[in-house]
């Protein structure tokens, strides 16, 4: 379903579906992309002894049979087929040979060489990738698959493009497996500022989204980059040291490599209030990067006005945040419309809330081990259903004393899914009661859908 609403939204880039080298698999991602202008299958059997062993149980003769057929069935759906070795940064040299000659001549027209577990250093990884590159000529595409396990997964990616490959797979933030994988901005900024070393290889990446893709992926998935982190880390662009400070002053130079300006982060951005109005708050989200139809923009500035009343300065992560909750609104099963706490150093904690479900109000109320606590029970009290909590993030949006709350949980309302949930309220409490319901609504909305899916299957 995630790929069918990405394929009616993307143009002209090619989307691709990852699928095992088995033939359901390979159905499922083509039944996925059947609507996508571009398409790709993406198709990947492990090709190193411990996992052919281990985890596949296959002779390495059978492992070839099985990615031949799998890109011979990958090309009855489209003509752009990619393959991946797994684990073969672990793999024997002479294997990767074979097996990737074997699927060029059943048509892979992209050849992926992970480093699944994260364990090769840069020398190790650009040495195996220019013997391969120099295998395979001009027959396929070198693509590499970086994980970071040693933190190397940026640096091996760099390595692999100056010794021949001309693919990288890379995420946004480097979120990923375990440890993450190869960060997208690092790789595109290292390659836009030290052309001396890369020469005229680019991307072709618009630079100024790479903030604000980084800002909406982190308030989705709930995973803030690290303060330090490269490129979109907080304090990538911020000067402390008095020397560093004196020299930016003199020459911006002195101290950065590049421009914030260049990743979409304008540090002299115009602050809004409570009397700006609708033109200018479409002005400056359009100038964060956001195309919002009348609907969403009129919502969007419903949920600023009344912030605005709340708070004196609107800073641009404030209007990030508004735009990407609203943006990403999911249909609200249960809504919170009245929530009321109480706590003191002696007493008992309670939770008092008035909850919205098909057009009826439940108000209840419960005690707890905290206020947090008791606002999730009278939750869970009003629903009828019980959650576990996994995890539970709070952070300040911007800066000041009345800064938005952003509140991220993470909860399991049945033994098989854990789901996310997303709040934001000037009050901690309010956005904590937010994101938990968030999450309810979630849970349901996926269940709701597996349920569709199942029946729909059956009728098949």
């Amino acid at each position: 379903d995630a790929i069918k609403r990405i394929c009616d939204v993307v143009n002209k880039s090619i989307v691709c579906s990852l699928a095992r080298a088995v033939e359901n698999d390979i159905k499922a991602a083509a039944d996925a992309l059947k609507d996508a202008k571009n398409r790709r299958i993406h198709t990947f059997i492990a090709t190193s002894k411990i996992h052919m062993e281990h985890k596949l149980r296959m002779k390495p003769d059978e492992v070839i049979k099985r990615a031949v057929n799998a890109v011979k069935y990958a090309k009855l759906f489209t003509d752009d087929v990619e393959f991946s070795c797994e684990d073969a940064g672990r793999s024997e040299i002479s294997f990767l040979k074979e097996i990737l000659d074997e699927v060029i001549n059943a048509g892979a027209k992209t050849l992926n060489i992970p480093d699944t577990v994260g364990y090769r250093l840069p020398h190790e990884m650009g040495s195996i990738i220019k013997e391969l590159s120099n295998f395979v000529k001009d027959r396929a595409i070198i693509s590499v698959h970086c994980h970071n396990d040693l933190g190397l997964a940026t640096s091996n990616s760099l390595f692999c493009i100056l010794n021949g490959a001309r693919q990288v797979e890379c995420t946004i933030n480097g979120l990923g497996e375990r440890a993450g994988n190869a960060a997208l901005e690092e790789i595109v900024m290292t390659l836009k500022t030290r052309s001396d070393i890369f020469g005229d290889m680019k991307t072709n990446i618009n630079t100024k989204e790479i903030y604000p893709s980084s800002r909406l992926i982190a308030t989705i998935t709930g995973i803030e980059p690290q303060p330090n982190k490269a490129i979109v880390g907080k304090n990538a662009f911020a000067h402390e040291s008095g020397i560093h400070q004196d020299g930016m002053l003199k020459c911006q130079e002195t101290y950065e490599i590049m421009r914030a300006e260049d990743i979409g982060l304008d540090k002299n951005s115009i602050i809004l209030g409570k009397h700006s109005g609708r033109h200018a708050f479409k002005q400056k989200i359009e100038s964060l990067g956001f195309e919002l139809d009348d609907k969403d923009l009129n919502d969007a500035f419903s949920r600023f006005k009344i912030l605005a009343d709340k708070k004196k300065e609107i800073y641009d992560d404030d209007i990030r945040m508004i735009v990407s909750e609203q943006i990403t609104t999911i249909p609200n099963i249960y809504e919170l419309i009245n929530l009321q706490v109480s706590d003191s150093s002696n007493g008992v904690p309670y939770a008092c809330a008035t909850i919205k479900n098909e057009e009826k109000e439940i108000t209840d109320a419960a005690i707890g081990n905290g206020t947090v606590d008791a606002i999730f029970k009278v939750i869970d009290r009003i629903s009828g259903f019980s959650g576990i909590l996994k995890d539970y993030k709070v952070e300040a949006v911007s800066e000041g004393k009345d800064a938005l709350a952003k509140v991220v949980v993470k909860v399991a309302f049945d033994e098989k899914h854990a789901v996310i949930g997303h709040g934001l309220s000037i009050d901690t409490m309010m956005a904590s009661a937010k994101a938990y319901i968030g999450a309810l609504n979630s849970f349901l909305l996926m269940k709701s859908n597996l349920m569709q899916e199942n029946i729909t299957n059956d009728s098949i």
